[in-house]
């Protein structure tokens, strides 16, 4: 069975207090409606429709950063889940098959959940998302009939008695697209906040002689984000699963609640990462590598046996092979570091290629960027650069060479040649304790 998605993403989010639209707030480095894109990517979509309304060409851009494919409608006037969800229909005119209806302010449905909804669609006719919630608060109440789902009462519209029910509904709805968009248009605006609710589908369906059913899922999947801190528990409920499924991987974590992971962070086992360590998004480390702490980690590749910082950073580009070192306060941006190479004190080394085995000593600064452009710096296998040594690219190092400490290196150095780039040395006799008897003196007389 075909399936679309259709992701409802047009609401301000009065209470986020930000220009920005809401579902584009970022958990572990993606905004909230990637992660609801991501989840319901696993079905395979054959289609998926963003409905945008606030910040719209945002939302757009964050969707097709995504998937390229999908599809962004906008709701200009937002009237309730049903008129949202209406946004759709142009877009899905000529498509045959499921439409499941997902939220991008609640990130956290699981894979294997919507799998169970798309089951049940095989013998029913709708398929409901339910929770059992220890509060239930002001969710609308899932009203069942034998094992039949009756209605959908929202709490502002409900009686005491359905508001005794803790069977809550999380808004996530699975349909034939045709069914539900035709189950729509006979849904009105006859409730206490006058909008056109989703949820009103169940019952017309029930008197149309349609099932209905629901599957469960445990509440925390269903977590809606409309605050900053409900933002921050959001945070903190990725960071646990990410750092209990990289453990369960066997990943060793010294103090996993000092380490956060980006939404797709990859590590492979019998890598150790130390405390306070950062990911941005695109990093993967292969297996066996140390990431020592106070360390930040964006768009880069560690291979196995690499040790990275302690306080170290790789930033977008960032390529370390087998056995590579990366140290105490080292930058590496756009680089390529090749086997056994080391890179261990206080160093730059930006949109370069570093050969096997080389070493670069501490304080060296490729030098790439000339105000307009950025140039490469290359350095061969088994090279040394001194201490403090500044690179000023395009230049290359060859295989084996050297250069000295200090050195300013503006030309290319031949394969197995030293280089030396500073100023002679100028020795002047007693003029240091001159220089300190004349100060002191001044300063006495001033005083």
């Amino acid at each position: 069975m075909a399936v679309a998605l259709i992701i409802l993403g047009a609401g301000m989010g009065t209470r986020m207090n930000s220009d920005m639209p809401k579902v584009l707030h970022p958990i572990a480095g993606a905004p909230m409606l990637v992660h609801a894109m991501a989840s319901g990517a696993a079905l395979d979509p054959d289609r998926t429709v963003v409905v945008a309304g606030h910040g719209a060409a945002a939302v757009e851009k964050a969707a097709k950063s995504y998937d390229p494919d999908t599809i962004v409608t906008v709701q200009t006037e937002q009237l309730g889940t049903a008129h949202a969800v209406a946004q759709a229909r142009d877009a899905l005119a000529d498509f045959h098959g499921d439409a499941i209806v997902l939220y991008g302010d609640t990130p956290f449905i699981q894979p294997e959940t919507l799998a169970a909804m798309t089951a049940a669609r095989l013998t029913h006719d709708i398929v409901v998302l339910g929770f059992d919630a220890d509060e239930p608060g002001r969710y609308g109440r899932l009203i069942l009939q034998a094992d039949q789902l009756d209605r959908i009462v929202e709490f502002r519209d409900a009686t005491d008695d359905e508001r005794a029910v803790t069977l809550c509904n999380s808004g996530v709805i699975a349909a034939n697209a045709a069914t539900l968009f035709d189950l729509i248009d006979a849904v009105g605006n006859n409730n206490a906040a006058g909008e056109y609710y989703l949820t009103d589908i169940i019952g017309i369906a029930r008197a149309r002689g349609l099932t209905a059913t629901v599957v469960r899922c445990a509440e925390a999947e269903t977590m809606g984000i409309n605050s900053r801190a409900e933002l921050a528990i959001a945070e903190a409920t990725f960071q646990g699963r990410a750092r209990k499924a990289a453990m369960g991987d066997g990943v060793t974590l010294t103090a996993p609640d000092t380490v956060h992971f980006a939404y797709d962070t990859v590590v492979g086992r019998d890598t150790i990462i130390e405390p306070n360590v950062v990911f941005g998004p695109g990093v993967t480390i292969e297996s066996g590598a140390t990431i020592r702490a106070f360390s930040h980690l964006e768009g880069c590749h560690v291979s196995r046996g690499a040790v990275v910082g302690p306080y170290a950073r790789l930033r977008p580009g960032a390529e370390l092979a087998e056995d590579v070192k990366v140290g105490n306060f080292v930058e590496i941006k756009n680089a390529q570091i090749a086997e056994g190479a080391k890179v261990n004190h206080l160093s730059y080394i930006g949109d370069a290629d570093v050969g096997a085995r080389s070493n670069i000593g501490a304080g060296t600064i490729t030098c790439n960027y000339d105000g307009v452009f950025k140039h490469k710096t290359i350095i061969g296998a088994d090279t040394f650069i001194g201490s403090n040594t500044m690179l000023v690219a395009p230049v290359t190092v060859g295989d084996a060479a050297m250069t000295g400490s200090g050195s300013v290196i503006t030309r290319d150095v031949p394969p197995g040649d030293l280089a030396v780039a500073r100023a002679r040395q100028d020795n002047k006799a007693g003029f240091a304790t001159r220089l300190f008897d004349k100060l002191r003196a001044k300063k006495a007389k001033g005083s």
